[in-house]
């Protein structure tokens, strides 16, 4: 029997009103128009066109991978983020809305420094699909980045994004464990850490804990290993004037203060997602003159 774009739909639908997911005609909607290749019009319009034979497995495949808690925009490969369409890759960080706060932190630091240097420099620690770093030079035209990351997987995925925008000649790619391998000085310094518990990432949803790479999960003990690595490190490549912005977990805004407070710097102000948590912090050198 053959099928259309609306009986694909209706089977999406279904099967996941089936399994309690939350909005499974929402998901149906998303799934057959990145596998089909629609727009939200022609997903209307052309509902009883035949789907070809190929098509119908490549969305009965996708199916069964939602149904396993596979997340969706790793299904479709790829997800948007503060305007752009970033792909993903398994050694890559699915980015989340939350990490968009991080983009509305830095910009005004990115755009002061252009303002008074012409350029802004930006290293991104961990940098996965370099979606932070690439959102900030896709808004800053004079602005450059350095995206750096263990995993070499990873940094391939960011620098194909980073083409796939016409951003290549303003970023690279540098793999390194934390501060390892880079080398320069940086007006700004942007990172999303690991800082979930490691006794924690067991309970997590299972579209984290069996999809996300752990390495960019889990934060260690108290979930600060990555934060003391940075504040510990950091003033190696920041210019004086430099900015260091942050995501973190919601509960860590006074002990990631502490640590880098310990470190010789300053948080100049927080900022809290959509959701109403604590989610990013911003810090100077304390011995510059900034509080």
């Amino acid at each position: 029997m053959t099928a259309t774009i609306d009986s694909l739909a209706a089977e999406i639908r279904t099967a996941l009103r089936q399994a309690d997911f939350d909005d499974p005609a929402q998901e149906a909607r998303l799934l057959i128009r990145g596998l089909l290749g629609l727009t939200p019009t022609e997903l209307v319009s052309r509902g009883g066109d035949v789907v070809p034979a190929d098509k119908v497995v490549a969305v009965r495949s996708a199916i069964a991978r939602r149904l396993a808690r596979e997340p969706l925009h790793r299904i479709l490969g790829a997800r948007d983020f503060y305007g752009l369409t970033l792909a993903l890759s398994p050694q890559t960080l699915e980015p989340r809305p939350d990490t968009e706060t991080l983009v509305e932190a830095m910009l005004p630091h990115v755009r002061a420094s252009v303002a008074r240097l012409g350029t802004c420099r930006i290293l991104d620690l961990g940098t996965g699909t370099g979606a932070i770093c690439l959102a900030l030079l896709n808004d800053v035209e004079q602005a450059t980045g350095v995206g750096v990351d263990l995993s070499a997987d990873a940094l391939s995925t960011a620098a194909a994004n980073a083409e796939a925008h016409g951003l290549s000649d303003r970023f690279r790619t540098v793999e390194s464990d934390w501060f390892a391998g880079v080398d320069g000085r940086y007006d700004i310094v942007v990172s999303n850490p690991p800082y979930i518990r490691s006794d924690v990432i067991r309970g997590l949803d299972p579209e984290v804990r069996l999809f996300d790479p752990l390495l960019a999960l889990d934060g260690g003990a108290d979930g600060l290993d990555a934060y003391r690595i940075i504040a510990g490190q950091v003033a190696t490549v920041l210019e004086d004037e430099g900015v260091v912005g942050l995501e973190i977990g919601f509960d860590q805004k006074d002990s990631v203060t502490r640590i880098f407070e310990a470190e010789g710097f300053a948080r100049t102000h927080f900022l809290r997602d959509l959701g109403g948590n604590d989610r990013v912090l911003v810090f100077r050198r304390a011995d510059v003159g900034h509080r």
